[in-house]
C-alpha cells in the first residue's frame, strides 16, 4: 500500500467544552468556565529579528507566484480567499509549495519547501524556535484588505498548538484585532495571538503587509519566551505539551496489525464531540511504507501514526489532541481512542481482531 494524502476538515471548535471519560467509553461534554480570563490576547515574546534582513529576503521573493490564502477542512482545501490575501509557504505538508494553507492531520509530515532555501536568514530564525515547527508562510495582505472574523480551530495551549507571527513588512495601518483588541506589530518581533478567539486582520495602509506566520507544537522552551506575566496567568495544567517521536523496530509494527471498530467522531480530527451518539465505523491499523497508519473500513489510508511512546501514536501533522494506543493486555487486546483538551480527556475502548478477518 502507498499512501496518498486525503483531504480532511478544519472547522471552528465550539467554546466552552470539554469532554471526560465514561465507563463505556462514550463522551461526555461539560461546559467550562472561561478559561482565558484575564490572559491576554496576544503578547511580544523574548524573540526581536533584524527587520532590514527579514524584508530584503521576503522582497526577493516576489519574483515567485504568491497564491491567494486558502483554508483546510475536514472536506479537503477550500475556496480561494476573495480579498487580496497572497501566500508563499516555506513550510507545509509534503514541502508542497502550492500549498498555502496550513495543513492538518493527514498522511504527509511538513517539510520546507524549495522556497526556504532563498531565505537563509529567515531559516536562521525558524531554527532558533524552540518547537517543532509546522508550516510556515509569508502572508501578504495588500493595501485596503481586510478579513472577516474567525476563530482558527484548536489553535492555542489545550490542543498544544501554537501560531506564532513575525511582522516582516508593516505600516501603521496594518492591525491585528483579537477578541476586540486592536494591535499594531511591529517588524521584527516575534509574536503570540490567541488565534482560537475572534479575530481578524486589517490593513489601512498604501501598501502590503507581510507576516511571516509560524505554526509550531507546544514546548516548555516555547512557554519560557512568553511574559511573565501571561506565564502568571496560565493555567498550566492545561496545557498541551508536544511530545518528540519515538522509534519503532519492525516486530512492533507488526504487532500493531489489527481491525477494529472506532468512533464515528475519531477521525474528524478537528470538531469536537458534542457527545451525540453515532454508530461505529470500521477501521484498522496497517504498515504503509514502512509507517502504522489509521485506515478506514475499505482500507483507505487516513493519517500516519506517529509514535510518542508506550505504544500511543498522534496522527500526522496534528497534535496529542487525538491520539490511538493498541493495547495488547488482559482482558484482551483493544485500541483505545483518546481525545484531550487540556486536563480534559475522553477515551473510547474497542476490541480488536486480527487484520485477516476484515480481508476481501
Amino acid at each position: 500500500m502507498t499512501l496518498a494524502p486525503k483531504g480532511r476538515a478544519m472547522p471552528h471548535a465550539p467554546e466552552g467544552r470539554a469532554m471526560t471519560h465514561a465507563p463505556e467509553g462514550r463522551a461526555v461534554t461539560a461546559v467550562l468556565p472561561d478559561a482565558d480570563a484575564g490572559i491576554p490576547t496576544a503578547v511580544p515574546l523574548d524573540r526581536a529579528y533584524d527587520a532590514d534582513r527579514l524584508a530584503t529576503e521576503a522582497l526577493a521573493l516576489r519574483e515567485f507566484t504568491w497564491r491567494a490564502q486558502r483554508a483546510y477542512g475536514q472536506d479537503g482545501l477550500a475556496s480561494e480567499a476573495t480579498i487580496d490575501w497572497r501566500i508563499l509557504s516555506l513550510r507545509s505538508p509534503g514541502g508542497d509549495p502550492g500549498r498555502t494553507d496550513p495543513g492538518g492531520a493527514g498522511l504527509l509530515p511538513h517539510a520546507d519547501t524549495p522556497y526556504l532555501a532563498h531565505t537563509p536568514y529567515i531559516a536562521e530564525v525558524l531554527a532558533g524556535i524552540p518547537a517543532p515547527l509546522r508550516a510556515v508562510r509569508l502572508m501578504a495582505l495588500g493595501a485596503g484588505a481586510r478579513c472577516h472574523e474567525h476563530r482558527d480551530g484548536k489553535c492555542g495551549y489545550p490542543w498544544g498548538a501554537m501560531r506564532l507571527h513575525v511582522p516582516v513588512i508593516t505600516n501603521p495601518g496594518a492591525v491585528v484585532v483579537i477578541g476586540g483588541e486592536e494591535r499594531h506589530w511591529d517588524a521584527g518581533r516575534l509574536w503570540f495571538g490567541d488565534f482560537d478567539r475572534l479575530h481578524y486582520v486589517r490593513n489601512d495602509g498604501d501598501e502590503a503587509r507581510v507576516h511571516l506566520v509560524i505554526d509550531v507544537g507546544l514546548t516548555p522552551e516555547l512557554l519560557a519566551l512568553f511574559p511573565e506575566d501571561f506565564r502568571d496567568r496560565l493555567p498550566w495544567r492545561d496545557v498541551l505539551y508536544a511530545q518528540p517521536p519515538k522509534p519503532l523496530g519492525q516486530a512492533d509494527l507488526d504487532a500493531l496489525t489489527c481491525a477494529f471498530d472506532m468512533p464515528a467522531a475519531f477521525p474528524d480530527w478537528s470538531e469536537e464531540d458534542d457527545g451525540t451518539p453515532r454508530p461505529d465505523v470500521p477501521g484498522s491499523v496497517r504498515v504503509a511504507d514502512g509507517r502504522p497508519v489509521l485506515c478506514g473500513g475499505d482500507g483507505e489510508p487516513l493519517f500516519a501514526l506517529v509514535h510518542i511512546g508506550s505504544g500511543e501514536f498522534r496522527f500526522e501533522g496534528w497534535t496529542e489532541e487525538r491520539t490511538v494506543q493498541i493495547d495488547p493486555g488482559e482482558p484482551g487486546p483493544c485500541a483505545r481512542f483518546r481525545v484531550r483538551r487540556g486536563t480534559s480527556l475522553t477515551e473510547y475502548v474497542r476490541p480488536v481482531r486480527p487484520l485477516q478477518e476484515d480481508a476481501r
